[in-house]
């Protein structure tokens, strides 16, 4: 049986770009209170904490937060149907038990990572894959 995890699936580049920006004051308050967990004075805090480490933090907080489908391959080779003219972008080897899947509906793309027993890390992989390949050129 899959399971779903994520809420984002956004169909269109410009709901890309749309998430993308709605998680901007998230990743904002997130490196702030990281700062503030690692107790760095508001000197250190302006040399350190510069627009690039709040764009990282959102790029990571809106990867982190796409949907994946997590089952077995043949449900990952099942839910190739869903999507016939998908473009498939598959990572690792169809010699295991598991997949997780997103699929990219602006790109008509099927993006999986396999795996047989560390699922988390196979989500998290996928969803770095996934980002960078499809969602990070949009943005």
């Amino acid at each position: 049986m899959t399971e779903t995890r994520g809420v984002l699936a956004p169909a269109t580049e410009d709901a890309v770009r749309e998430r993308f920006e709605g998680v901007g004051p998230a990743a904002q308050t997130v490196t702030r209170e990281v700062a503030r967990a690692m107790e760095l004075s508001k000197e250190e805090y302006d040399e350190r904490v510069t627009g690039d480490v709040v764009g990282a933090a959102r790029e990571a907080l809106f990867a982190s937060l796409l949907e994946v489908e997590v089952g077995s391959y043949d449900e990952f080779e099942a839910a190739k149907d869903d999507h016939p003219g998908a473009e498939v972008h598959e990572n690792g080897s169809e010699d295991v038990a598991n997949a997780a899947w997103h699929y990219v509906p602006f790109a008509d793309a099927l993006v999986a990572t396999t795996f047989q027993a560390e699922g988390d890390a196979a989500v998290a992989t996928l969803r770095r894959i996934a980002f960078s390949k499809f969602y990070e050129p949009v943005l």
